[in-house]
């Protein structure tokens, strides 16, 4: 989700969508007249985590969200840390689990949210003590587990046929 300005953080002037010339032609930004600043609308990177626990995925299922929707474990990144320590840390944070391996999957895009994911194969041990965020997990076999159509659900599929598993995607307007 891209922040919405009106006012220029620096000097605060209305900022308007202007059309400047940048590296590869013209873009058009918010765009402050008086003083020059630019919100640059960057995607934020999000981390995230195919959980191997007890030889099977574990999902999560967000305390904020209706239904009984599972997924991976995600957080955001923190000033002074590497994606990998970023990772280890919301894991621990939010299943209270430790990781003794860490292998990158991949980058995803989550254009909806203006997002980049980053995510992770971690191999994780203990005992699960979900943090107040998280209502409940599940453990899924890697042949049962169902993957969505999605960032971070296309990198837990990416991790799926790594392992030799073809990846069965959920239908997510199917109701039942």
């Amino acid at each position: 989700m891209s922040h919405q300005f009106n006012f220029c953080p620096n000097c605060a002037n209305p900022l308007e969508m202007i059309a400047q010339l940048e590296d590869g032609g013209a873009k058009e930004r918010l765009r402050c007249v008086a003083c020059g600043w630019t919100h640059w609308n960057n995607p934020t990177p999000v981390l995230a985590a195919v959980i191997q626990y007890q030889d099977q995925i574990l999902l999560a299922r967000n305390a904020a969200w209706p239904g009984r929707r599972f997924a991976l474990i995600t957080g955001f990144m923190e000033a002074g840390e590497s994606p990998k320590e970023g990772i280890a840390r919301e894991i621990k944070e939010e299943t209270d689990l430790d990781v003794s391996e860490l292998n990158l999957i991949g980058a995803y895009e989550f254009l909806r949210m203006n997002q980049v994911i980053i995510a992770y194969h971690a191999v994780a041990h203990g005992e699960v003590k979900l943090s107040p965020e998280l209502a409940e997990y599940k453990l899924y076999g890697y042949d049962t587990v169902k993957c969505w159509p999605a960032g971070t659900g296309y990198a837990l599929a990416d991790w799926l046929r790594s392992r030799g598993h073809e990846p069965e995607f959920i239908d997510l307007f199917q109701r039942g």
